[in-house]
């Protein structure tokens, strides 16, 4: 893949993955990107996942010609991007390393080698000239790790960003960018909205033609819309009106009120209502529907004193990533001493600009019909 005449992507696509970081499903495989640039002197960045090492090697050797790389950039230290630098120097022993100082300090616990006489340490406003390409970075803690560099290459106006604007799926995945990217960005850097946004501050001013990301396609056209969904995403804004009715159900006394709850909704003229069975959705996609609607009603059973567990797993998974801005309504169904709902709230105490409605659905084992004024009462909350 050619990006301009001096830039090339020579990462791999993983068509074997099934989980990605041991827990996202990714059906079209996953992308670990890296790129050369081919200047008066050459600079790699980043390397790939260890089991593609001599695939990648192979395209560094292929698009090298004859040369010798000068650089090797290395943005982000996690082992998808990171765990073939040490068969990348002993190939290539006399390349220098850029990177931050953090990084070195992971490099010495991945590797045993910090390469120190090799080392070049960046911050924010250093810079590095490969002759015509001049590349200035930026620090970007915690968008996801802490050691994160992100790179401008200010002749080109491209934007080498870690793993920002990156999805799941190969490069060349037939796939709606926005679905997995959101997917991607929710589930692994959506705890770290404040420091997107410190890092999109740190942007501002620079024009940006192409967006270079380690994971995912590259971005060339329409930038302003993926730069707007990030922003509503580490804002923590509503990206589409609706509701999402997340649940679960044990002898279908739940679900049958949920169907209830969807049908009302819809007779009312909401746009768009989702409903995710917990037990049986990809979890990941039901926290990323919960990130995308501002609206959601939560309904589950009381269990063991508690919550069902899958509900349970919904919430937590919510709280872990700073969720936000919502309103929430809920459904409960005990056949004794029901705490459902009490528990619910309890777990999203700590949330910030949460707005619970006041009158909720409580079922005593099966919908009566002092459930059905309920469930029509509740709807009429979310219009």
């Amino acid at each position: 893949m050619t990006i301009n005449n001096d830039i090339k992507w020579i990462g791999v696509n993983d068509r074997e993955i099934d989980l990605f970081e041991g827990q996202y499903v990714v059906p079209n495989g996953m992308a670990y990107n890296s790129y050369i640039v081919l200047d008066q002197k050459v600079a790699i960045f980043d390397t790939v996942d260890a089991n593609f090492k001599d695939e990648w090697l192979n395209n560094v050797k292929r698009e090298l010609g004859d040369r010798l790389p000068d650089y090797l950039i290395v943005q982000h230290m996690e082992p998808d991007h990171s765990a073939c630098i040490d068969a990348f120097m002993k190939q290539y022993p006399d390349t220098k390393i850029v990177s931050s100082q953090k990084a070195f300090v992971m490099m010495k616990n991945f590797f045993g080698t910090d390469y120190a006489d090799r080392q070049v340490v960046v911050g924010d406003g250093s810079t590095l000239s490969l002759g015509k390409h001049e590349l200035a970075f930026v620090t970007a803690p915690m968008v996801h790790w802490p050691e994160v560099i992100m790179t401008y290459d200010l002749t080109d106006k491209i934007l080498f960003s870690a793993d920002a604007f990156g999805k799941f799926g190969a490069t060349d995945a037939d796939e709606d960018w926005a679905c997995e990217a959101r997917r991607y960005y929710i589930g692994i850097v959506g705890k770290y909205g404040v420091q997107v946004q410190a890092l999109f501050k740190k942007l501002a001013g620079k024009e940006i033609n192409v967006i270079c990301p380690l994971h995912g396609p590259v971005l060339t056209e329409n930038l302003g819309y993926y730069l707007n969904l990030y922003t509503i995403w580490s804002s923590y804004g509503v990206e589409t009106d609706g509701v999402l009715i997340a649940y679960t159900s044990v002898y279908g006394n739940t679900k049958k009120a949920v169907q209830m709850l969807e049908e009302e909704l819809k007779k009312l003229g909401v746009p768009k209502v989702v409903v995710n069975d917990l037990a049986r959705t990809d979890m990941a996609e039901a926290v990323e529907d919960a990130f995308r609607y501002g609206k959601i009603v939560l309904a589950t059973t009381t269990y063991n004193g508690d919550i069902f567990p899958f509900m349970k797993e919904f919430i937590n998974h919510l709280t872990e990533r700073n969720f936000q801005n919502r309103k929430i309504g809920f459904i409960e169904n005990g056949s004794w001493a029901p705490v459902a709902t009490k528990v619910m709230k309890g777990m999203l105490e700590n949330c910030k600009n949460l707005e619970f409605v006041e009158n909720g659905v409580k079922i005593m084992s099966a919908v009566n019909e002092e459930n059905i004024a309920q469930i029509k009462a509740l709807a009429k909350q979310f219009v």
